[in-house]
């Protein structure tokens, strides 16, 4: 909106301010809105998951909310962008009012949800981008045929909401991971000189999602819920769509996908065909280095993000060669 009104020479300040606008915006309403959000009841599997018990939870709700207001202020209209910010609020209240509600919404319920969502970015990512990718670190191209790209798609969106999911577990966790992953696509966007209109949505959300760990570093004052970590993951899935290197997911959010993944795959293993693997892992994996390792949050937090940052580093270095 402020986009089309202000003058190109005064982009730099106008972006200067949107980022300002997003960090300054999810403050304020969290401050101002926190109250208003259900309280957490605990998790009874969680490591030390009584502590949650009684703060407010769904904050995910203030900063996706803030981060679609900057986007829609701050960047120019498109109607790709347009049905992305759409997509990500639904994928957020779809998370919230699990969130809200009394009853535990059942895993196939929110997965069939997930499922549709990941359907509806495919389709949007194929209307406007081509089925062409990058094979990242060997600057090969190939081109898969549209039918594949949309199932390889929706598999990326989908595994990227719910694994980053399943990383919220412990206060700053899955928010730093975030950041670092959408950091190093914002770092790959600027090195392959690939949707700048894009790129600068990765600022804002990393900007809004600041200001949410504002207040969420331990001890927590609030926490994202479903709302917040869900809406990230389909996030960070449409950023890698966008560099036009879909497989940079894998060391951009390796953290990610093992904290969160490893239980999904164990748990799926063990209903669908009653094989027992990692018996002896705790998942998520914060929970394993917290219970078993005697890892505290801050040095889970710590050292999970180490990891992704020299991950982060290698992927910056190779895709810059």
């Amino acid at each position: 909106m402020l986009y089309a009104v202000v003058s190109e020479k005064y982009s730099s300040l106008l972006a200067l301010g949107g980022i300002l606008f997003a960090f300054v915006a999810t403050v304020v309403a969290t401050v101002k809105l926190e109250s208003h959000l259900p309280k957490d009841a605990g998790r009874e599997f969680a490591h030390d998951g009584k502590l949650s018990a009684g703060k407010p939870r769904g904050a995910g709700i203030i900063f996706v909310l803030a981060f679609t207001a900057a986007a829609l202020l701050f960047t120019p209209l498109k109607a790709e962008i347009i049905i992305y910010l759409i997509l990500i609020v639904i994928c957020m209240m779809t998370g919230f009012l699990d969130d809200a509600s009394k009853m535990p919404w059942g895993e196939f319920r929110k997965g069939f949800l997930d499922l549709c969502v990941a359907a509806l970015t495919a389709m949007t990512f194929l209307k406007y981008n081509s089925n062409a990718i990058e094979l990242a670190f060997f600057h090969m191209g190939i081109v898969i045929p549209k039918g594949l790209f949309a199932v390889l798609a929706v598999i990326l969106v989908w595994v990227s909401v719910n694994v980053t999911n399943c990383s919220d577990g412990v206060d700053g966790l899955s928010g730093t991971l975030a950041i670092i992953s959408m950091t190093t696509i914002y770092l790959v966007d600027r090195i392959l000189e690939a949707g700048q209109d894009f790129s600068f949505l990765i600022l804002l959300f990393a900007a809004c999602i600041l200001g949410y760990l504002w207040y969420n570093a331990t001890p927590s004052r609030l926490l994202m819920g479903d709302a917040g970590s869900r809406a990230m993951g389909l996030f960070i899935s449409i950023a890698v769509l966008k560099t036009g290197r879909p497989l940079l997911y894998i060391p951009v959010a390796l953290v990610l996908i093992l904290d969160g993944g490893l239980g999904l795959i164990k748990v799926s293993l063990l209903r669908m065909g009653k094989i027992r693997i990692l018996k002896k892992v705790r998942t998520p994996l914060h929970d394993h280095v917290r219970k078993i390792w005697g890892w505290s949050n801050t040095q889970t937090v710590f050292r999970f993000a180490i990891i992704q940052i020299i991950l982060a580093v290698a992927v910056v270095y190779g895709i810059g060669m």
